[in-house]
């Protein structure tokens, strides 16, 4: 099983194929992954990866996010009906959408940073949709086939911030997470029916399964397709479940020196430990 992924080490920043516990450096191949996704299918570099055996021990390296330089970070919100109740709203009739920026991620196991203007951060783990082949106007039909992979989201959300401005709330820096990997689609032959589980300390906040979803995710990205061209390396978040720290009485909120996880079936799992901005 081969996972993509964006790293640095003694040579600066890379991405590469993790197998088994190595990461086999393609910076030779392309620029980076988002480049390597545009130039065409992923599954195009197996015999590459096969055929090369010197690697970096993934234990050595710094990850960064899956796509450090997405062009587009569309987040799907209240998608699963009981998130939508505890957040006190109706359950959606139509998809709504709003945006992050790359600026607003971190990797796998970099610090998550708690602003000092806001005292509601809250947590939501997501499945990330990594489109491999663009397309506008894209068919229900079709849409998997639009996939790369997949991998972990933690939509870190500055509730107080949120409130009266979503792109503000969504949008702090290093307030999120996106990672460990992008794991291909041709391992995830049902996107459907993947359970999601955040953990905070240890203990879980969210379970739920993917085919809860209001909206899945063929009709998202046929969806965002009607109205813009969807590019090779756009990241689609498909929504969290319900056990926020919002919905809870009293609130949970993340606090300096939390560890949180978000663990997707047959993906991966994202940790990140919280710390306070200075």
């Amino acid at each position: 099983m081969i996972k993509f992924v964006s790293y640095e080490f003694d040579k600066g920043i890379s991405f590469g194929a993790l197998k088994d516990d190595i990461i086999i450096d393609l910076s030779d191949v392309a620029q980076n992954l988002r480049d390597l996704l545009v130039r065409g299918p992923l599954d195009r570099l197996i015999d590459i990866v096969e055929n090369r055996s010197e690697g970096i021990d993934f234990n050595k390296v710094i990850f960064h996010q899956v796509i450090p330089n997405a062009s587009r970070i569309i987040c799907v919100g209240k998608n699963y009906k009981d998130h939508a109740v505890e957040m006190g709203g109706s359950v959606p009739k139509n998809i709504n959408l709003f945006i992050r920026t790359s600026q607003s991620l971190v990797g796998h196991k970099q610090s998550l940073i708690k602003s000092k203007v806001s005292s509601h951060y809250d947590y939501e783990g997501e499945l990330a949709v990594i489109i491999g082949k663009g397309g506008r106007h894209i068919r229900e039909k079709d849409a998997i086939k639009h996939i790369a992979g997949y991998s972990c989201l933690l939509d870190g959300s500055m509730r107080d911030f949120q409130s009266h401005s979503i792109t503000a709330g969504k949008n702090f820096d290093s307030s999120g997470s996106f990672g460990p990997w992008l794991m291909p689609s041709v391992y995830i032959t049902d996107p459907q029916n993947l359970n999601i589980i955040t953990r905070i300390n240890g203990g879980v906040v969210q379970s739920c399964s993917t085919k809860n979803m209001i909206f899945p995710i063929k009709r998202i990205i046929a969806y965002v397709s009607s109205f813009t061209f969807l590019n090779p390396g756009d990241i689609i978040s498909t929504g969290t479940p319900d056990g926020v720290g919002y919905g809870r009485n009293p609130p949970l909120w993340l606090k300096d020196g939390d560890l949180v996880e978000v663990e997707i079936d047959k993906v991966g799992t994202l940790l990140n430990y919280i710390k306070t901005e200075i």
